[in-house]
């Protein structure tokens, strides 16, 4: 395993990502907040890139924030307050860097997701998690409530069960959080399976899933008129693609469609 933080793996057109420190269960440490955000930015503008897969070596996917980082930064004259404010607007940023790039985001995940480990995974635009992986937002068991991470979390599931989550600091288990929306799929193979998921993905043209996903993520904060406004004049925009004549054209005349992107 090499030492880096976060390792990359491009497999064709899927970038797949590891966070990489399993003796801290690949915990959100400012060195890793840093590394995926550098690791985001830099797929963002790769063209080659048509979606990503995060995960997390070792036991765990991610036990949330570095609590020693942060237990060292109340030793500052403010009390840590400039730090936390600093470490959690570091951290909504990275997350809304997932859903404002253009290619779809596959969390894999397996043994915990906890705190922002969770909020991570409900950032992410697909989720595919191991049998038995176990989910929460526990921060209220120390006495801190989850706060940040109840915004990504309440935006996946219903709001009572995001609040008794919240607030109980109780675990589900996968097939669980499949029921209530947080993951996609329950793996008996992960990698594979998450795999699968990821190359379907890549598979459908590129200019397609672009706008798609951004409009995806836009329509859901408007009213209904004004998202089936908004959403008709990004159909227009993507009848304007090239590739998408040429997708229309070869469903039409039965053929697979030559695509360029």
């Amino acid at each position: 395993m090499s030492d880096d933080l976060l390792l990359r793996e491009d497999r064709g057109a899927v970038a797949w990502l590891t966070m990489n420190n399993p003796s801290k269960l690949n915990a959100l440490s400012d060195e890793m907040l840093a590394a995926l955000q550098g690791a985001f930015d830099a797929i963002a503008e790769d063209g080659a890139v048509k979606a990503v897969v995060l995960r997390g070596a070792g036991k765990a996917f991610c036990a949330g924030h570095d609590l020693k980082q942060m237990t060292a930064a109340r030793q500052s004259e403010d009390g840590g307050t400039a730090a936390f404010k600093d470490l959690f607007d570091r951290c909504a940023a990275m997350m809304m860097t997932i859903k404002r790039m253009p290619q779809p985001v596959v969390a894999s995940v397996h043994g915990i997701a906890t705190a922002a480990g969770c909020q991570l995974v409900a950032s992410c635009d697909l989720a595919v998690a191991e049998e038995g992986t176990r989910f929460g937002v526990n921060g209220v068991n120390i006495g801190l409530f989850c706060s940040t991470p109840m915004v990504a979390l309440s935006r996946n599931i219903a709001a009572k069960q995001a609040f008794e989550m919240l607030v109980t600091g109780e675990f589900v288990e996968a097939s669980r959080a499949r029921e209530l929306g947080l993951i996609n799929r329950v793996a008996h193979d992960l990698e594979t399976e998450t795999a699968e998921l990821a190359n379907l993905v890549a598979s459908k043209l590129g200019a397609a899933v672009r706008i798609g996903k951004r409009a995806f993520y836009q329509q859901l904060e408007m009213g209904l008129s004004e998202a089936y406004a908004f959403t008709g004049d990004v159909m227009v925009e993507n009848m304007g693609v090239a590739d998408t004549e040429e997708g229309i054209a070869a469903f039409l005349e039965k053929r697979p469609p030559n695509w360029d992107s």
